[in-house]
């Protein structure tokens, strides 16, 4: 009896001994495995979008790459103005030359005010806007500073590089956003839905066609600059005593002007007296009684006659 409860007891220690030796090892697997999956699980939360998916040393290479992309410029982006003003024997005549000058630099004239000569400034001035590209902006200068004598000149630019590669990131992504927009609305499926999709998608268009305009123009910036060119002549291109033609004309000029204005000042007068005349002439006769009776009436008037008489 003895013999045989001992070996169950054997046999039970046995199996129990490989039951938890078989938990053990399924225990240390489960941990390594855990141990070899956090790497993925810990990438995803170091970042957000497409970078969660990458592993942490790709994500760091990218974020480095997407630092110094915008860095990486070429050349700066010049807005570049100049101004010049030049002292010359005629006007008119420098005029034609800068016109020549301009289409030889493939230029563009788009602005020109010219001021003839008067009495409190008695020289001819001028003033031209040009655009040349920018390129040929010192040759310009130069040909220009031959046309006659410097009196100033000025060349300011502005560095634009920033505000362009922010309005083209802007531009980008502005057109990813109206890409998914048509994608959405070609899914939707209630009409508000689909009218409440067009109007985001109209104001994200609205936004484009702004951002692309004034991109272009800070492009036509750079690609060309604009030239204020002002001309003086260099001496008065009047005299200072007119021709004796001139005078005799003046002369003529002003009689003529005199007696034109005396007749028509007399022509209105007679107008006046006509229009007033049914009272001139009731105060005339007004006057002629008035007179009469006092004559008529005054007695020394009266008596004078048989005074002389009597003598």
């Amino acid at each position: 009896m003895y013999a045989s409860t001992k070996l169950p007891r054997t046999s039970a220690l046995f199996i129990s001994a490989l039951l938890g030796g078989v938990i053990f090892t399924s225990c240390a697997s489960s941990h390594q495995s855990g141990n070899q999956a956090l790497p993925p699980m810990a990438a995803p939360m170091a970042g957000d979008g497409a970078v969660n998916q990458l592993p942490a040393n790709e994500g760091s290479l990218l974020s480095q790459k997407t630092e110094a992309a915008p860095i990486a410029r070429s050349r700066p982006q010049l807005i570049k103005k100049a101004a010049i003003s030049l002292t010359v024997n005629s006007v008119e005549q420098t005029i034609d030359a800068v016109s020549q000058i301009i289409n030889k630099q493939q230029g563009d004239l788009i602005g020109l005010k010219q001021q003839q000569p008067k009495t409190d400034n008695p020289r001819h001035t001028a003033t031209i806007q040009l655009r040349i590209p920018e390129n040929l902006l010192e040759p310009t200068l130069e040909e220009l500073a031959k046309l006659g004598t410097v009196e100033s000149r000025n060349i300011t630019a502005e560095d634009v590089g920033d505000r362009l590669v922010d309005y083209q990131a802007r531009l980008t992504n502005l057109q990813k956003t109206e890409a998914n927009l048509q994608k959405i609305m070609d899914r939707a499926g209630s009409v508000r839905d689909v009218l409440s999709v067009a109007q985001e998608l109209s104001n994200v268009r609205q936004t484009i066609e702004q951002i692309n305009a004034q991109l272009k123009s800070l492009q036509n910036q750079v690609t060309y600059s604009t030239i204020t060119l002002n001309l003086q002549a260099a001496v008065s291109s009047t005299s200072s005593q007119p021709a004796f033609g001139l005078q005799v004309q003046e002369t003529w000029n002003k009689s003529t002007h005199s007696l034109s204005s005396f007749s028509v000042g007399l022509l209105k007068l007679g107008i006046w007296l006509i229009v007033y005349s049914p009272y001139l002439l009731i105060f005339a006769a007004l006057v002629y009684g008035f007179t009469r009776w006092r004559r008529t009436h005054s007695p020394r008037l009266t008596q004078t006659p048989e005074s002389t008489g009597s003598e």
